[in-house]
């Protein structure tokens, strides 16, 4: 740049707008608070409704143990491969909750279940509004409501809510400490004296960012952003090397005060033997009816590299789809202002890895959402500008038409958001928009994320009923069945895995195998497949009508397929 026009570029950063002219949508504070407030409470209510209606996952269970542990031996390095802040959030709630349930409230019961996953359903409806803070620092107030809104109603970020795992609290964090880094920005440009401040802030929300999630490479977006604009003379956003020594002082400070099991020998142990991908349970992941080896380490040769895109095309709004595809090609205007580069930068350190990356989960792609969100808000706000601004030149009554046809654009699109979400509840995880066939075709495309162990609880109750004394019961989540089965009351079944040959070998008559949709591994899908062509189960479960898990009471015939599977 020019000097002349850096400091045009600099000034564009801190007080942008999407489009200037007759056709910009001006937005009153009072109204701005309304909705915002409107918006948060409304995703709340969509996060926390139904929030037990599922069973626990796997991985859910594990962050349950961790509650237990910490609850009767202090802190320990239980489940120490992932940080401690979003376990002691659950730990306080599902504390609560059992308070809460003691004092006699039976008509509102809350479960277990519920209790685990509220602290994220509750910072996903929060994230809303650092949504709007961020968004409308870099590109004005409309587009920044256009994105919370987005974000409060789309199913696939309820989804990623709803579960008790980390990236929701690694979003909030990242969003938070950008906030103050943006502040921060128009602080030091407009003369602030005492800029330092939300510096600090960001460092801490940083801190607080990897106590959600190991994951420090994200931390590359803001700097990345920050030093774009060194090279400016004119810029007054500068931080000298004391001041960031300073910062990650801060930031190591805020880390430890929210992650203090970093501090344990234990913790470092866990931590080895997950980043050398011994944690890996299973042998390989099914994506659109195919099975793939899964592990991070493998690159191309695991999970495609169209994953993600994938999910995009399938699993969100279509109207957000049209809409991220209009805003893409509009972060290469000038005019959009200099924010455009903070979604550059957020857009390339997160697809430039993870796509390439050979193990893939949908939850990964939560960190992901928010910013395609961002560019889907940017495409409705022009649309809906562009829609204003025909209408002034139309006619003279157009005017006032104009007044409201920005907003109703951008109604428009939000309503699509919230009609796909309310017809997902509350399997939001199911939802398939039309380009993926709809629902005929839910759970087809992600099924181990899709489905995640939900009809497993209901499952247990059934083998419960079901069982002989002693019985064995193969699975492929051999620990989540024994917990649900044992709140059935049944601890005296044998709880086995069914890609264990030595525990297949010694099933006898009598016994159960538990068949779950997402449960498909190389490991046993020969046996899978045989079953689901030669045999009839004795009970079958789905969720929201698509059928998730079958139940087979094994007979001689399924014995000889057993033997025959299990001696190849």
């Amino acid at each position: 740049m020019s000097a002349t026009t850096a400091e045009t570029a600099v000034t564009a950063s801190i007080t942008p707008e999407l489009f200037k002219g007759q056709g910009a949508l001006v937005v009153g504070r009072a109204l701005v608070v309304a909705a915002l407030v409107l918006v948060v409470a409304a995703g709340f209510g969509f996060r926390a409704r139904g929030l037990g209606a599922e069973g626990l996952s796997e991985d859910e269970l594990n962050k349950l143990r961790a509650v237990y542990d910490y609850r009767t031996r202090g802190l320990t390095s239980t489940n120490g491969e992932h940080p401690f802040l979003m376990k002691a959030l659950m730990t306080a709630s599902v504390a609560a909750a059992e308070r809460w349930n003691a004092a006699g409230n039976t008509s509102l019961r809350m479960s277990e279940e519920t209790a685990l996953r509220l602290p994220a359903a509750l910072f996903g409806a929060f994230t809303s509004l650092l949504i709007y803070l961020v968004v409308s620092e870099l590109f004005g107030t409309a587009t920044g409501l256009i994105a919370a809104a987005l974000w409060a109603f789309d199913p696939a970020g309820i989804s990623f809510n709803r579960i008790a795992k980390e990236d929701t609290f690694l979003l909030f964090f990242f969003l938070l400490a950008n906030v103050f880094w943006l502040r921060g920005q128009r602080a030091a440009e407009s003369g602030d004296p005492h800029p330092t401040r939300y510096y600090w802030a960001t460092a801490a929300s940083f801190g607080a960012m990897l106590a959600s999630k190991y994951m420090p490479h994200l931390i590359a977006v803001s700097a990345a952003y920050y030093y774009i604009f060194q090279g400016i003379p004119t810029t007054r956003w500068r931080m000298g090397k004391r001041k960031w020594i300073l910062f990650f002082v801060v930031m190591g400070a805020a880390f430890l005060v929210c992650n203090p099991t970093i501090l344990l020998p234990g913790t470092w142990h866990e931590m080895r033997i997950f980043a050398g991908e011994r944690r890996i349970g299973h042998d390989a992941y099914e994506f659109m009816g195919q099975l793939y080896r899964n592990q991070m380490t493998l690159w191309f040769k695991g999970s495609p590299w169209y994953f993600y895109y994938a999910f995009m095309a399938f699993k969100l709004p279509p109207a957000v789809v049209a809409a991220f595809l209009v805003g893409l090609p509009l972060l290469f205007l000038k005019r959009l202002g200099d924010g455009r580069y903070f979604v550059f930068f957020w857009l390339f350190f997160w697809f430039f890895p993870f796509p390439l990356l050979g193990g893939k989960f949908t939850r990964y792609f939560t960190m992901a959402l928010p910013v395609v969100l961002m560019v889907a808000a940017i495409g409705i706000n022009a649309a809906g500008q562009w829609l204003a601004q025909t209408l002034r030149r139309g006619a003279s009554s157009g005017a006032s038409s104009a007044r409201y046809a920005h907003a109703a654009v951008a109604l428009l699109f939000v309503a699509s958001s919230v009609y796909a979400s309310a017809g997902a509840s509350p399997h939001y995880r199911l939802y398939t928009n039309a380009l993926g066939g709809g629902h005929e075709r839910a759970g087809s495309y992600f099924p181990h994320d899709e489905f995640y162990d939900a009809s497993m609880r209901d499952a247990a109750r059934q083998v419960a009923v079901l069982a002989r004394p002693g019985a064995r019961v193969a699975s492929e989540a051999p620990e989540l069945f024994t917990h649900y089965a044992a709140r059935a009351g049944r601890t005296d079944l044998v709880s086995v895995s069914l890609s264990d040959r030595a525990a297949l070998s010694e099933l006898t008559v009598g016994d159960i195998i538990i068949v779950a949709r997402g449960r498909r591994y190389f490991s046993n899908d020969a046996l899978i497949s045989k079953l689901g062509a030669e045999s009839r189960p004795v009970a079958e479960m789905s969720l929201a009508a698509v059928p998730s898990t079958r139940i087979y009471q094994l007979d001689e015939r399924d014995l000889r397929i057993v033997a025959e599977i299990n001696g190849r």
